[in-house]
């Protein structure tokens, strides 16, 4: 497969562990870009409803393809979001050209870009709001389920797809969130602090604007998310750019799961095994040619 060279992609709200995540279509992504650096911007693995009862082939094989792209030299920053926010602990975590860190600041043509999460805007990560939060979460992700079963049987009597749970989240985050008071109090803190593009997750709202104050401007990103919109921020040709996942495109493959590999002993490791069951030390140091 050829691939798209692009200097940086983010992505963000994955949800890897959960029904609605859309790691196969993900996987698919990352196989056919290039990128430089590959940025994931929080909620990339669901810590708030991890199981170990489900995390089938196409998750591992989403974790997997991101390691290839680490191997072949694209540089991986993790930045942590509320549903994974137990990696947080360990944040600023570098090994080689993988950084685990809460947020980043990077110069691209002289131009610094903010990019982080945005939990810390709504406060899904504190007291009552986790609650509702993780509720909320649990209960889109039952819903995405249902809709795209709901999608499939329309689509067997040639109706058009509905979207149930994307109004559900809209409503969610008119309630919970307020997107427009998100976008804003983002914006201007970004202006404060002099910056001319501030990137976030978090909302599952796909995004790119202007935003102009009485002090200034700066360019609002939102990388959208893996579940619904599938949707992700990339630059090339000295811009940023909203790239959205076409299925009708987009090979993807299903994973399968890996079967166990049967233990090949050698000659020399069966000589010790054998040695180490022998009660007399005497032998084991004679054999071993050690005496």
């Amino acid at each position: 497969m050829s691939q798209r060279r692009i200097e940086i992609a983010v992505v963000s709200d994955l949800h890897l562990g959960t029904y609605a995540s859309r790691a196969r279509e993900f996987t698919a992504y990352l196989k056919s870009i290039d990128p430089r650096v590959l940025i994931l911007n929080g909620d990339i693995i669901d810590g708030w409803q991890f199981s170990k009862r489900y995390f089938p082939p196409d998750h591992i094989s989403a974790i997997k393809e991101v390691f290839s792209k680490l191997s072949s030299g694209t540089r991986v920053i993790y930045i942590t979001g509320n549903h994974d926010e137990c990696m947080r602990r360990y944040s600023d975590l570098e090994l080689g050209s993988f950084l685990l860190t809460d947020k980043v600041v990077i110069e691209i043509n002289g131009k610094k870009v903010w990019i982080f999460h945005g939990d810390v805007f709504d406060h899904t990560t504190t007291r009552q709001a986790k609650f509702w939060g993780k509720l909320g979460s649990n209960g889109y992700a039952t819903l995405l389920g249902f809709n795209r079963c709901m999608n499939a049987v329309s689509q067997l009597f040639g109706k058009e797809k509905l979207s149930l749970s994307r109004k559900i989240m809209e409503q969610f985050n008119k309630r919970i969130i307020n997107i427009d008071a998100f976008e804003t109090k983002i914006a201007e803190l970004a202006i404060e602090k002099k910056f001319d593009t501030v990137i976030c997750g978090h909302i599952h709202q796909p995004k790119k604007k202007e935003v102009v104050t009485a002090k200034g401007k700066v360019d609002y990103l939102n990388s959208g998310d893996w579940m619904e919109h599938m949707t992700a921020l990339e630059y090339y040709d000295n811009q940023w750019q909203l790239y959205t996942y076409d299925v009708k495109e987009m090979k993807t493959e299903r994973a399968l799961k890996d079967k166990p590999q049967a233990t090949v002993v050698t000659s020399e490791i069966a000589f010790y095994l054998h040695a180490l069951s022998d009660t007399s030390n005497e032998n084991f140091l004679r054999r071993s040619g050690h005496r």
